[in-house]
């Protein structure tokens, strides 16, 4: 009688299938900018945070149509990384409400909170991204650091307007619209932000615009032959 053995042949390492470790999920920024809601402030110093925002939300095909928590909002993706971009509706002063709200409804950590908006004491165009810091005297960011229960040490994106000539009031400068020259600049402005934006969900802020510099765009378009924003000092100021 003949035995008949069988042999069990094992696979090898190149022929087994390759499982991928899911990727941790990332966590979401919130970008915020701070602005003044309605027609009548559309296109003034003080919206550039809006504008910023708006500035991001159509480079990144983000719609920001839905209302909650006071503000308007926009999810979406910068890269592979979850955004969620707000402008709160609420007028300058009380935006903590707003950005507070939202925060602890998504438990967002302030790391990942990068607030935007306009200030005096940058010149005109230039920007400044820091890790933390106070409210240099804006009442929109004392209103939210005030909300962030005093925690400052979340990410904000400076926007500089300059300051007034003469003697004009700062409240009166602050909600002025910009003159054609300037718009252009501002422009280009956005395009250096929208950058640092982009850069803060891969790298974070190491690369980000960290001083105040001359937009980059704008030289290039320029041909370095026209320079705009003499550095303006000043105390701060306490602003709509």
């Amino acid at each position: 009688m003949s035995t008949t053995t069988a042999t069990t042949t094992a696979s090898s390492p190149a022929e087994r299938p390759v499982v991928e470790s899911p990727k941790p999920k990332q966590q979401p920024w919130l970008i915020v900018g701070l602005g003044n809601p309605g027609k009548k402030f559309q296109s003034t110093r003080h919206n550039v945070g809006f504008e910023m925002v708006d500035a991001i939300a159509e480079a990144e095909g983000i719609s920001i149509s839905s209302v909650s928590f006071k503000a308007l909002l926009g999810k979406g993706f910068i890269g592979d990384v979850p955004v969620m971009l707000a402008k709160p509706q609420t007028f300058m002063n009380a935006s903590g409400e707003s950005v507070g709200a939202i925060v602890s409804y998504y438990k967002i950590p302030l790391k990942q909170v990068l607030v935007i908006f306009d200030d005096l004491d940058l010149p005109f165009a230039k920007l400044r991204l820091l890790p933390k810091g106070g409210h240099g005297g804006h009442n929109g960011m004392r209103s939210v650091i005030d909300h962030f229960k005093g925690n400052r040490d979340f990410p904000r994106l400076r926007i500089g307007i300059g300051r007034p000539p003469g003697k004009m009031d700062s409240i009166n400068y602050v909600l002025r619209p910009f003159s054609k020259q300037e718009r252009e600049e501002l422009n280009f402005t956005f395009q250096d932000g929208l950058e640092a934006c982009q850069n803060l969900g891969t790298t974070g802020l190491t690369i980000g615009i960290n001083e105040v510099t001359i937009s980059r765009h704008y030289f290039q378009a320029t041909l370095g032959k026209r320079k705009y924003g003499r550095h303006h000092g000043g105390s701060e100021t306490s602003i709509l």
